[in-house]
């Protein structure tokens, strides 16, 4: 195979995947809409989410507040194939898996020592303009929690 040829099949590739990702309506960044959100009083909030493309992976970066009130971040790489990812900057796991359901959905568990503490879906609404995020589980004093959270694409 001629350099030339190698050079279009790689750009062909690329193109190809970079598509795949621009057509998923996960992807790009959510802000928080708590007006539409039921969020236990003094509970941790995710103000913005963004999904990226990452090479072959999907990057998941959130930012928001503790219960305390101070800053969060943390990012998440890896696929939508419901395996567990490291995820770096979250006391409270240590791992995340995404399973895409559906073009508009996808479940997802959160992991901390090998443990499920959150499970839910994410439904991204037919026009992609929002999305809707219900979990349940438990927090790191192994009290039962649950929400209902609303983001509108940005």
């Amino acid at each position: 195979m001629s350099a030339r040829t190698s050079v279009l099949a790689f750009l062909v590739c690329l193109v190809g995947v970079a598509t795949a990702f621009a057509q998923d309506p996960h992807m790009g960044t959510w802000k928080l809409d708590a007006a539409k959100s039921k969020l236990s009083s003094g509970a941790a909030r995710n103000n913005t989410v963004a999904y990226e493309a990452a090479g072959e992976n999907v990057k998941v970066t959130i930012d928001g507040i503790d219960n305390d009130g101070r800053p969060t971040h943390n990012e998440w790489t890896g696929k939508f194939d419901g395996k567990d990812y490291p995820v770096t900057g979250d006391p409270n796991s240590d791992a995340r898996s995404y399973t895409k359901i559906n073009d508009h959905t996808m479940g997802f568990n959160v992991k901390k020592n090998g443990k499920t503490t959150i499970s839910g879906r994410i439904v991204v609404a037919a026009d992609g303009n929002s999305r809707t995020v219900t979990s349940s589980g438990t927090d790191a004093m192994g009290k039962k929690v649950s929400s209902t959270v609303v983001y509108d694409k940005q």
